[in-house]
């Protein structure tokens, strides 16, 4: 008894020394990690400083300048997400060439969709929700050498810029059409009723709104106003769209999602539409009629 006891203490002082010793390897870890982050963030700090100008501002290797003039705590925006930012745009010689605060609606774009110079592209992906900040942006990522209304060519730009709000991104989800009925009617246009609504059937000439996102065959997406966060209505029946969407939306009810299989001749035709839509090209679309009136 006195050896298993004696044995059982050994064990118990070999068990504490273990346990001492994972701990002492688990804060020395976490103080190397927590050291090695704080160098990172200092090393970024430092090449920032290095980078400020006698007036403040940060100089960016694209020559884009910044100065945050207001911080904010919210999100940040990346790439996909809809923003929307008040700004006033001025030459460097104060002349004022532009002004969303003027017209009372800030301006709404997504990050790294080409829909904005690449100035702002950089820029405004620097700030957070709520921050006001200054650009000073070159021509490089400008407006280069076009003339564009009382922007010169060449010219220098200023903007006092405001991130309003930030909407994230929503990826769209594929319906799940396993198991279910494909109809197809008489001008080739084939559907599957994903969820049945229980509202009316539009009538032709009747405005609805609808979210969709457009695929190629190969499952490809090329169009989504799902991902925009932004509905599309159009009046149905008028050839403001496609035949086959035209046909579509006074078939299904209100509250229904379905597939649309359209073939090219309900679609974009012989031509295509653009570099978007090669011609002869078969599309698939997920519809949800949300409502008409």
């Amino acid at each position: 008894m006195r050896k298993f006891n004696r044995k059982f203490s050994d064990f118990r002082k070999g068990l504490f020394r273990g346990i001492l010793l994972f701990a002492v390897i688990f804060v020395v870890s976490c103080k190397t990690t927590q050291t090695r982050q704080d160098k990172e963030a200092a090393s970024e700090s430092k090449a920032q400083q290095n980078n400020v100008t006698a007036d403040g501002f940060i100089l960016l290797p694209s020559g884009l300048k910044y100065k945050i003039t207001k911080k904010a705590s919210g999100i940040q925006p990346k790439t996909g997400d809809k923003v929307e930012v008040h700004y006033t745009g001025k030459l460097t010689n104060d002349t004022i060439f532009d002004s969303s605060y003027k017209r009372g609606q800030p301006l709404p774009f997504y990050i790294g969709k080409g829909m904005v110079i690449k100035g702002w592209e950089e820029g405004i992906a620097l700030l957070h929700e709520g921050e006001k900040a200054t650009f000073i942006i070159p021509p490089e990522i400008g407006y280069g050498s076009r003339q564009m209304g009382k922007i010169p060519s060449n010219a220098m730009l200023i903007f006092d810029v405001e991130l309003m709000k930030v909407t994230p991104k929503v990826t769209p989800v594929s319906f799940d059409t396993k198991g279910k009925d494909t109809i197809k009617t008489p001008s080739g246009l084939k559907y599957i009723i994903v969820k049945e609504g229980t509202g009316r059937v539009p009538f032709a000439g009747a405005n609805v709104t609808v979210h969709y996102t457009g695929y190629f065959q190969d499952g490809k997406m090329f169009d989504s106003s799902v991902e925009r966060g932004q509905p599309f209505t159009f009046p149905v029946g008028k050839g403001k769209v496609i035949k086959g969407w035209d046909e579509a939306f006074t078939i299904l009810k209100v509250g229904t999602k379905a597939r649309l299989l359209i073939p090219w001749h309900l679609g974009y035709g012989e031509s295509g539409a653009g570099k978007l839509i090669p011609p002869r090209t078969n599309l698939v679309f997920d519809v949800e009629l949300l409502e008409y009136n």
